[in-house]
């Protein structure tokens, strides 16, 4: 059995799983003495059980997973047994709500406090066939007082909250867990694949003045709009990079898999960038005479389409209400920014300053992993995958460190062991209040 790989710090190791509709990625990493995220092991395979962001084959899926597990493990020297994964598709929905807290007395707010502001998101009823993923809080009023982003410390009887509340398909994310179980894996968290992404490329001054990060991976483009901080609107588009390589193959009469070289290597966002006398020859199916195709024909094939992509993603920052809001602009990322010049035509449909985010600015220097893998890990590839990881690695913190600074004997692995090992802490600890049991500080951090 391998052994798990340590630091002077003891700095947790954490697994990230992005289910993607075109690779499947693990990466395993830990928090480095600077401060920034060491990747131990990186393991992919080609994802050919989903679409769309959502699982359509279980078993194509498995299989996959557990290639990638193998992989990334092998490189790491680490047992992988619980994953922080990764969930987008079509079928995702947000929406804004307001909570209320009437507490006993006027004394300090605790976190146990938000948590059960938290917990009563939960218990929305939602449409038959959907889940809560994510109960996001944005803006707390504590006393009529409005605009409180941390409350806790602070003395109050009366706790209101807006929430960003985040569900999707019960059937999409059983079937995510179910692929899961089968690669014998047990999942940490679930998490929204941009709000991951956004962890990766975005830092704390983008996420104030304003941005929207655009996730464009293979079936679907993610959309996170922050503003002063927080996350305001949330969507997922059912369009991605595959449907750009089903129109090339339809346009220009090739192979799915030229039609991915020919976007990879020759593709452009502008049909006016590319001259009208450059040609590409096609090697010819079964002997057949080479096909020349027209890079200008090609551009104009691809930007058509990634017009309709960028038009669905202005519709969602319009509909937000914060298209004027927006000083740090748009930042793409994902496999689909790697495409030239979409930059120039997301800021021309839009008028929105567009850069591309890149996931390297949180990685520390690496002398374990090949020189190769290091240097493909800073694509914009891979921000969902290093963010699922950073995510991880934030909640082990944050947990760590609330038991610690309350003296609890027990770290939080244990507490998740205690609560139940599938469901994880959290769940737990609504399980509880769902039950309608009542719960005490003291046994909330893990002393009785």
């Amino acid at each position: 059995m391998k052994t798990k790989v340590t630091t002077e710090k003891d700095s947790p190791i954490v697994v990230g799983l992005d289910i993607g509709t075109t690779k499947i990625c693990v990466t395993v990493g830990r928090r480095s003495s600077n401060n920034k995220i060491e990747i131990l092991g990186v393991g992919k395979a080609e994802s050919s059980g989903v679409s769309r962001g959502v699982v359509a084959n279980i078993q194509k899926t498995v299989n996959s997973i557990v290639q990638a597990v193998e992989e990334a493990g092998a490189q790491s020297n680490v047992d992988i047994k619980v994953v922080n994964v990764g969930i987008a598709g079509q079928h995702i929905k947000s929406i804004q709500h307001r909570g209320i807290l009437t507490r006993k007395d006027d004394s300090e707010i605790s976190r146990l406090d938000i948590e059960r502001l938290i917990e009563d998101m939960y218990k929305l009823v939602l449409p038959p066939g959907e889940e809560i993923i994510h109960v996001l809080p944005q803006e707390f009023t504590i006393d009529n007082e409005p605009g409180i982003k941390d409350p806790i410390g602070m003395a109050g009887r009366r706790m209101e909250a807006n929430f960003h509340i985040i569900s999707g398909h019960v059937s999409a994310i059983k079937n995510i867990k179910k692929c899961i179980d089968n690669a014998t894996l047990e999942v940490q968290d679930l998490i929204l694949e941009p709000l991951a992404s956004s962890e990766a490329v975005l830092d704390e001054a983008d996420k104030d003045a304003g941005v929207v990060l655009v996730d464009i991976g293979g079936g679907t483009t993610d959309v996170a709009i922050f503003h002063e901080g927080i996350i305001r609107h949330t969507a997922v588009i059912p369009l991605g990079g595959n449907i750009v390589t089903e129109d090339i193959k339809q346009g220009c009469a090739v192979l799915r898999n030229q039609a991915e070289l020919l976007k990879i290597r020759f593709g452009s966002a502008l049909a006016d960038e590319n001259k009208e006398n450059e040609v590409i020859c096609v090697p010819g199916l079964r002997g057949r005479e080479p096909k020349e195709i027209s890079v200008k024909n090609l551009a104009y094939i691809i930007q058509a389409r990634m017009e309709e992509i960028i038009e669905h993603v202005y519709y969602e920052i319009k509909s937000s209400g914060y298209e004027n809001k927006l000083i740090g602009g748009i930042v793409i990322t994902g496999g689909g920014a790697q495409l030239k010049h979409l930059v120039q035509l997301v800021e021309y449909i839009t008028g929105i300053d567009c850069r591309v985010g890149f996931p390297n600015e949180h990685l520390a220097k690496n002398e374990v992993l090949p020189k190769n893998v290091y240097d493909e890990l800073k694509s914009p590839l891979y921000a969902t995958g290093i963010g699922l990881l950073i995510k991880g690695i934030q909640a082990e913190e944050e947990q760590e460190e609330m038991h610690q600074k309350n003296g609890s004997p027990m770290s939080v692995r244990e507490i998740t062991e205690k609560g139940n090992k599938e469901k994880g802490f959290f769940k737990w600890f609504r399980d509880i209040i769902k039950d309608g049991n009542e719960i005490d500080d003291e046994t909330y951090l893990g002393k009785k």
